[in-house]
């Protein structure tokens, strides 16, 4: 781990102006980032959240197949993104599966429909 303190930082950003930009769009990045998790979590459900975060790792970090996007995730990274429960995120998930929503297996997650995550079991 490399770690500057102020004074070296400040030199360095004079000489490299490119530092300083880079700090600035990581910070704003981590801040928009926080702000929406803040929004999320006081203005939507688990479930809400949940399909959020799958839809959201389908879309940038899936494999498209003939049955949908396939991604690595377990049950506790979904919950800890989605700031739910593990025992939340897996009844959830279970539910998906039910409805055929989802697919899951060890450490996979194949997202068949994300337009099946907003339905309810009765």
């Amino acid at each position: 781990m490399l770690v500057w303190d102020r004074a070296r930082l400040r030199i360095l950003v004079t000489r490299y102006p490119r530092l300083l930009e880079n700090a600035l769009l990581i910070s704003s990045d981590y801040l928009a980032w926080y702000l929406a998790d803040h929004v999320a979590l006081v203005s939507q459900t688990a479930r809400q959240r949940l399909a959020r975060v799958l839809v959201c790792l389908a879309e940038t970090i899936g494999n498209k197949n003939s049955d949908g996007f396939e991604f690595d995730a377990t049950n506790e990274e979904l919950a800890g993104a989605a700031n739910v429960t593990p025992f939340t995120a897996s009844r959830l998930l279970g539910e998906w599966q039910r409805n055929r929503a989802v697919a899951k297996r060890r450490g996979k997650v194949l997202l068949r429909s994300p337009e099946g995550l907003f339905l309810h079991s009765t």
